[in-house]
């Protein structure tokens, strides 16, 4: 093949861009300048900046592919993205390239960007971080692909009506989306139903097969990740769900239509809609279909990659090669790589489980036992029926290590079996992860703890070594320098920029907490951003913020465990003292609240609604004013919260002491200078370590003391000794927030004095009330504020994904930059 000569690289200055800009729109999208829409002028600059990303991606995986190094592949159902564009500019350091380009042509770059829809990859906390994992292992140049699922429909798109949750279809895709880059070449069949069959094969050795199966294919589509300044883009690869016969042509031409295409249908629901709720035996399958996708085409796509290098010789694969389970979603990988390698490349027992256990590390997000994932046997019979005979087989060996530790302990083999017996065996999987990985983490010192001691004590016991704690962080170049720009620009007047990529060099501000004009300056960027995230609420909400009052903001999944109720019920007792004209020395405050409620989770949903209610009296009451605002956001998502996280004075982080695993909506705040009010649970706890007693409002129960009540809890009691708290409940249950709506709310205020509540709502009140008032006071002292506040951005350089991502590597994936 003759040698063609490499293109020059592209210009990166405002000339260069804007070349690329008109070339895009006149050649790729066929617009006149003149009239150009401004979806067409997003996708031109989008695209502009997209050949940049490229040829710095290109060159990435050449130099990851010939290097022969090890490389990590991060396998997680959830990649909450956000907007890309954005996120390339900053990382391309071509911001004020892009703004002269478009200032040009009489354009803002906000306008621009709001063209992009928030890629609907994810529903929370554990998408996110994911996204913030890839940000950081580009930043740092390490090997590591993302693997997911491209779905067409994001989770939901929440819009409040009568003060209800309304889940509309979320199409992000509608649009088309200019990040991604289609790789048909590399499509993986996967494999459905059929049967297991069993034969002798040439060299005489017993063998299995999956036959009369069910196809589909899994088409790769990649996006770019870039680190950010470094030359570095790694891949987020994500596969879309196709038929294997996209057209039935006999059943057309009997004139069945429906029938012709209902392979086609049924292979591309598995890629259509995140998460589907899966309260029905439908969404059961469709959510196992799912996992055992993502972790099926994944696998094939790594595998084929080695044989392609290396043929079928695996005898260093696990010396080059590190699988990442992010939770319990995609740990049938286990199972699946140990088909593949037996029953595809003809492989022992031994050598297959001895690479699978070499190479699975698993990550565990969640201390709420309902949320491990278990699958019946018979679905999987149904679905996967070579992937369950190798689930038992697993079983058997690891409850032959069990017994063998611990002889004619038969309760603790029935506590360890992967397989959890009864009327309906159940595949645990959290259990199959465990036992077929080499790491196992937990994501905030007390979450491990707890795995430790108690939801993974019998497998610690057993695999002490395994277990090991990997505190989350977050990404500072998107949660501080893209989404607080004037932050951005002050930190680096006053400690330079080198804190992008080594937070911790924050500390340096700790030094000037006492110079004037940075405090002054601190508070002018406060405001700023306050005012920002006002006008958010009022376009959104339809509620008016005073930018003087206390920013109060709870967002995050609407959880009974996260509390919002706790929340809710300070606002009624505030609302209590302002009718009862107990509002000397009154701390103005307004409290925003946002999140989404799962759509067959009946009580977040009637929280929803009643803070909608309350929401509704509080801002028409005349005498409340501006003393006190309520709003809720319908449709958190990315592009909210880097708006919001900017502009809030006090982050809310009322979780039930033991129940959050780690968030990470905390440390955003954290980072931007809120201050925290929280319970000791999950990063809680690390961050009130690392900002000291005096910059964290504290309350609550620890988790010892929740679990020590827990037996004799007697909510009654407490509300009636607690005049404030008798009086909340008294207006709760008078219907004064649902006059036309009688008992709609009897479920949720019910639940505050069921003494079974595994929340323990009522246990808290009285010292998140006390810690309330404090944040009060202290808000009404501006100079004891800014110093808080400059305080907890100095201090966040531990949250940090970066860090969270050299302990990845240095303690379990050990790559090679």
């Amino acid at each position: 093949m003759k040698k063609v000569q490499a293109l020059p690289p592209l210009g990166m200055d405002n000339a260069a861009i804007d070349h690329d800009f008109r070339r895009h729109l006149g050649h790729t999208l066929g617009s006149v300048e003149s009239e150009a829409q401004s979806r067409e002028i997003y996708e031109a600059l989008a695209l502009a900046v997209r050949d940049r990303l490229m040829e710095r991606w290109k060159a990435t995986r050449v130099q990851q592919e010939t290097s022969g190094n090890k490389r990590a592949y991060y396998l997680s159902l959830e990649f909450l993205m956000g907007r890309a564009l954005g996120n390339a500019m900053l990382n391309l350091d071509i911001e004020k390239s892009v703004k002269s380009t478009l200032y040009e042509y009489g354009l803002e770059l906000e306008d621009v960007e709001n063209e992009e829809a928030d890629a609907g990859l994810g529903n929370g906390g554990l998408g996110r971080l994911a996204a913030c994992f890839l940000d950081s292992c580009a930043t740092l140049s390490l090997p590591v692909v993302g693997y997911g699922i491209r779905y067409e429909y994001g989770m939901f798109r929440q819009e409040i009506q009568d003060g209800a949750q309304v889940e509309e279809p979320d199409h992000w895709l509608r649009n088309s989306y200019v990040w991604e880059v289609q790789r048909p070449h590399d499509t993986r069949h996967i494999k459905f139903g059929g049967r297991s069959e069993f034969y002798v094969d040439a060299q005489g050795a017993s063998r299995v097969r999956w036959v009369d199966t069910e196809n589909v294919l899994a088409v790769p589509h990649d996006t770019a990740i870039p680190g950010y300044e470094n030359d570095t883009v790694n891949t987020l690869r994500l596969w879309k769900a196709a038929a294997s016969d996209a057209f039935e042509l006999g059943e057309f031409n009997a004139g069945r239509y429906p029938e012709s295409v209902a392979n086609k249908n049924e292979a591309e629901h598995i890629s259509m809609v995140l998460y589907p709720n899966d309260s029905s035996e439908n969404g059961k399958e469709l959510r196992l279909r799912q996992q055992y996708f993502l972790a099926s085409a994944s696998l094939q796509d790594v595998l084929a990659q080695w044989v392609k290098a290396n043929g079928t010789n695996f005898e260093k694969f696990a010396e080059k090669n590190c699988f990442q389970l992010n939770d319990t979603h995609p740990s049938v990988a286990v199972a699946e790589l140990m088909r593949l390698l037996m029953d595809d490349y003809e492989l022992s027992w031994n050598n297959a489980w001895e690479i699978t256990s070499s190479t699975m590390a698993y990550t565990n997000h969640t201390l709420l036992p309902e949320a491990l994932e278990r699958w019946p046997v018979s679905l999987f019979r149904k679905l996967l029926p070579r992937v369950v005979d190798i689930i038992f087989e697993i079983n058997a060996r690891f409850l032959q290590q069990v017994s063998n530790k611990w002889p004619g302990d038969t309760e603790r083999q029935r506590r360890m079996s992967i397989i959890e017996e009864g009327p309906e065996p159940q595949v645990r999987m959290a259990y199959l992860a465990i036992a077929g990985s080499f790491s196992v983490n937990g994501v905030a010192a007390l979450h491990t703890e707890l795995l430790i001691d108690g939801l993974f004590r019998d497998f610690c016991e057993l695999w002490p070594d395994k277990f090991n704690n990997k505190t989350n962080g977050v990404t500072p170049r998107r949660w501080l320098a893209a989404c607080n720009p004037e932050l951005r620009e002050l930190l680096d007047s006053t400690i330079g920029d080198q804190w992008i990529t080594k937070l911790d060099q924050l500390d340096n501000l700790s030094a000037h907490v006492n110079d004037e004009k940075l405090r002054e300056d601190w508070r002018q960027v406060k405001f700023s951003n306050k005012r920002k995230l006002a006008q958010l609420v009022k376009q959104d909400c339809g509620v008016e913020f005073d930018i003087e009052s206390m920013f109060d903001v709870q967002v995050k999944r609407i959880h009974e465990y996260k509390r919002q109720l706790l929340n809710l019920l300070h606002v009624v007792h505030l609302y209590n003292r302002i009718k009862k004209g107990h509002s000397e020395n009154w701390t103005p405050r307004s409290v925003l609240i946002g999140g989404k409620a799962a759509p067959g989770y009946y009580m977040a949903k009637q929280i929803i609604k009643l803070i909608n209610n309350v929401a509704s009296v509080v801002n028409n009451d005349p005498e409340v004013g501006n003393k006190l605002r309520l709003a809720f956001l319908p449709n958190y998502r990315v592009t909210a919260m880097e708006v919001i996280c900017a502009g809030t004075d006090l982050s809310e982080q009322v979780s039930t002491a033991g129940k959050e695993a780690s968030g990470t909506g905390n440390m955003k705040f954290m980072m931007n200078g809120a201050i925290t009010i929280g319970t000791l649970d999950g990063a809680n706890i690390e961050i009130r370590e690392e900002v000291g007693d005096e910059n964290f409002f504290l309350f609550g129960l620890t988790a010892a003391e929740v679990e020590s009540m827990r037996p004799h809890y007697d909510p009654q009691s407490i509300i009636e000794a607690d005049d404030g708290f008798s009086e909340v409940m008294a207006l709760l249950e008078s219907g004064h927030f649902n006059q036309f709506e009688p008992g709609i709310f009897d479920a949720v205020i019910a639940s505050i004095r069921n003494p079974n509540d595994p929340w323990m709502t009522a246990a808290d009140f009285r010292t998140y009330v006390d810690a309330q008032e404090q944040a009060a006071l202290a808000y009404q002292d501006v100079e004891r504020w800014t110093t808080m506040s400059i305080l907890n951005t100095a201090k966040s350089g531990k949250f940090s994904s970066d860090r969270t991502i050299a302990e990845y590597n240095n303690d379990i994936w050990q790559l090679n930059t």
